[in-house]
């Protein structure tokens, strides 16, 4: 079985490809470089193309790529990529919020519409699992076009669950928390130490934190769930701002 994940060589993008790859499937991801891509197995594929960003051109280049190499229409799509930039809203610039909606709203929709299209012609359904973020839910200052487009994710998954529910083809999003890579350590000296203390499991994530519910999401055992949103957050965004200490 073919699964597909955009941004796979990133910090997130490589658990949940190492992850679907444990459980026994085929995996090709999307990779900025050919340059970057590893031998990671005879099941598993890198393709050098921009997943989002590089428009509906190269999104069907990517998944024309996956079926010629595995044979098979996808029965996974797992929409992971995505970019931020740190900005106020009164500095943000319009190219700055192009390039962000490009790569992480519109590059979900791309991925999304065209895996669904060829799960419906192979007659088989399947699972589709969105990356949203804890702005879902709440605003994050100085991340306004991240923040707009991850809440535009989650809108996006609910009607594509409404939308693909008769052909079998079940739609989730995943909303990660406060999770350890490269680009979330640039956000501060210390970013465990910055969110570790307001998180109630009193830890960030790591990327591996995300593969469980990714494959709960594509199982049987969610077999009657889709257009939901799981926050593998530590609890930090299920929490009122609350004045008085929280005791262990």
């Amino acid at each position: 079985m073919l699964a597909l994940v955009t941004a796979g060589t990133s910090a997130i993008g490589s658990s949940l490809v190492k992850g679907l790859a444990g459980a026994g499937y085929k995996v090709a991801f999307t990779q900025l470089a050919a340059a970057r891509a590893e031998a990671r197995g005879a099941e598993v594929a890198g393709v050098a193309v921009d997943s989002g960003g590089g428009g509906p051109e190269a999104v069907t280049a990517f998944h024309q790529k996956a079926a010629d190499w595995a044979g098979e229409a996808p029965r996974v799509m797992v929409c992971n990529a995505g970019i931020q930039t740190w900005s106020s809203l009164l500095d943000l610039t319009a190219d700055q919020w192009d390039k962000v909606m490009a790569t992480n709203l519109r590059g979900t929709f791309l991925n999304t519409q065209t895996a669904a299209k060829a799960m419906i012609a192979a007659g088989h359904g399947g699972a589709i699992v969105t990356l949203g973020s804890g702005c879902n839910k709440h605003a994050f200052p100085r991340l306004v076009d991240y923040t707009a487009s991850k809440g535009g994710i989650e809108q996006f998954t609910k009607v594509a669950a409404s939308e693909l529910g008769p052909h079998g083809i079940r739609v989730n999003c995943i909303a990660p928390g406060a999770i350890a890579t490269e680009r979330t350590a640039a956000e501060s000296g210390d970013y465990a130490a910055t969110w570790s203390p307001i998180t109630p499991l009193r830890r960030i994530g790591t990327p591996q934190d995300l593969v469980g519910p990714m494959l709960f999401f594509i199982s049987d055992a969610a077999a009657f769930v889709t257009g939901q949103t799981l926050y593998v957050d530590g609890g930090t965004f299920s929490q009122a701002p609350w004045p008085y200490p929280v005791t262990p």
